[in-house]
């Protein structure tokens, strides 16, 4: 919880200046006067405004009004709503030219998505999940990397091997894992690190033998003394 104490001449003179300390407008402070001001009696007894003020915070506010923002310096008619469910908290874009929010793979609405929950956690009292799709973009990629890990999963299958995937972001790499984890023939696992972190997918029967205990063919076996 963000608020000030300051002491002016005047309870309006003591409310700028706290705003101005903290960075926001009057709709979105609460005033306290702590002691009202007075001119006291022939110059004597004179006190000045002594006030709190406590910043209402409103971090879904805070993270809209970033995104438009961020649309009006990009000169983008970008047309931004949202939904609320508990926590969680969705903002789909869309306009003429949303694509450019997307880039390859969803890589720019990810850094997107990224800074918006910056922005919305920074004064939240508990923390908020911000998520940013366009014009349906997420489900679309979301069901392109289930097939797709359908399609990699009977590949290797059919071809005995491991089988690496290009390297996917956490979210990305989290789909195909759950798209696949409930099969019994594959496993899949990340390996690398970031931004080149990938999923292979193994069969089953791949990764039992690759466990297998190897012996050396010149081992001997010790004889219990005697």
């Amino acid at each position: 919880m963000r608020k000030v104490e300051v002491t002016a001449k005047s309870v309006e003179e003591a409310v700028a200046i706290a705003l101005a300390q903290l960075g926001v407008t009057r709709d979105r402070a609460e005033v306290v006067v702590k002691v009202a001001p007075s001119r006291g009696f022939l110059g004597f007894g004179s006190r000045d405004a002594q006030i709190e003020v406590t910043v209402i915070e409103d971090p879904i506010g805070d993270a809209e009004r970033f995104l438009r923002e961020m649309f009006i310096t990009m000169h983008m008619a970008v047309k931004v709503s949202r939904e609320v469910s508990g926590r969680d908290v969705s903002f789909d874009l869309s306009g003429d030219r949303v694509g450019l929010l997307i880039g390859k793979h969803g890589q720019t609405l990810d850094a997107i998505e990224y800074l918006v929950n910056a922005i919305g956690n920074k004064h939240a009292d508990k923390r908020l999940h911000f998520t940013i799709d366009a014009e349906g973009y997420r489900d679309r990629r979301k069901q392109a990397l289930e097939y797709k890990a359908v399609k990699m999963a009977e590949k290797a299958i059919a071809q005995g091997r491991e089988i690496r995937l290009e390297p996917m972001s956490a979210h990305e790499r989290k789909i195909i894992h759950v798209a696949l984890q409930g099969r019994s023939d594959v496993h899949t696992e990340s390996r690398g690190e970031d931004p080149e972190r990938a999923i292979v997918i193994i069969p089953s029967e791949v990764r039992k033998s690759s466990r297998k205990p190897q012996f050396s063919s010149q081992a001997r076996v010790r004889q219990p003394a005697r």
